[in-house]
């Protein structure tokens, strides 16, 4: 199995960001020092996935136009002779192959991914929701990758969840096969702690085999009239072995405004050119962290 394409669907409305997602994509709402789904990009990159696909909508101009060269703006760093701005520009440009594709109708996960079937064809894929940023000593794409390598299946990203977590999360039944590493028996999405296999979600990165796309096509709408990713994979459960890895990292959920702050301020904790900076402000206000 070689892996090398990527599918990051960025078509949501990002309507629990409002307002400020009213004239601009949630996606390039800035963490830290840059856009939420650069995160991604590079994260995708660092995992070794050289081409990428990202699922847009109407209004997401933004998303396209930040990986692509802007002549203009590196012309005027270049005459201000601003260097390191200007290789950071040229940088994120020459990331990877990247190109985007339009979703035009809002339908669930499943229906983001199925439509990149055409430009993934028949091959193996992965796929990262730009709304989880993962710190990972190894990426955790590539986590995921490795096994999936080694298993020639479809593998998933899992991580434990409390009761809460039950009711915003797909949820498995899983069966241990080695440290961190489940096969997959059933999964159900949104459960609530009532009807949960187990306390292992599903966490916004996967590897998918090319079938997934004909268990999308034969998935029905769920009562929102959204196809569901989670249901499709139970149906590919029936016809080929399914892994979960439990990743070993750190998980930000910056899908929401309080997960996004715990981001911003995490990130910027682990880095030297913020961490002093960040911790005088706060000590100023009164809050105390350990050093």
């Amino acid at each position: 199995m070689n892996i090398r394409k990527a599918v990051i669907p960025a078509a949501g409305f990002g309507t629990r960001f409002l307002p400020a997602t009213k004239a601009q994509p949630k996606e390039m709402l800035c963490v830290l020092d840059k856009p939420l789904i650069q995160y991604c990009v590079e994260e995708a990159v660092a995992s070794g996935l050289t081409h990428i696909c990202i699922i847009t909508g109407r209004g997401k101009s933004a998303v396209e136009d930040h990986f692509d060269r802007n002549p203009e703006l590196e012309a005027l760093l270049e005459e201000k002779k601003k260097d390191d701005l200007l290789k950071e520009v040229r940088r994120i440009s020459g990331l990877a192959e990247i190109c985007s594709v339009r979703q035009k109708e809002m339908l669930g996960l499943g229906h983001a991914v199925l439509a990149a079937a055409d430009y993934v064809g028949r091959e193996p894929f992965a796929v990262l929701l730009p709304d989880d940023i993962y710190d990972c000593p190894v990426p955790c794409p590539r986590q995921l990758m490795d096994v999936a390598e080694a298993k020639n299946a479809s593998t998933l990203a899992l991580g434990r969840t409390d009761a809460e977590g039950t009711k915003k999360y797909g949820i498995i039944k899983p069966r241990p096969v080695a440290d961190r590493v489940y096969q997959l028996l059933d999964m159900i999405e949104k459960p609530g702690p009532e009807r949960a296999f187990s306390d292992l979600a599903i966490l916004g990165r996967y590897v998918f085999t090319p079938e997934i796309f004909d268990m999308i096509r034969e998935t029905p709408p769920d009562h929102r009239g959204e196809i569901q990713i989670t249901d499709a994979i139970r149906k590919l459960v029936d016809h080929q072995d399914v892994y979960g890895v439990e990743y070993e990292g750190d998980r930000y959920d910056a899908g929401d405004k309080i997960g996004q702050l715990e981001a911003i301020l995490a990130l910027a904790l682990k880095r030297e050119d913020y961490r002093e900076a960040l911790l005088g402000l706060l000590k100023s206000h009164g809050f105390f962290l350990k050093e």
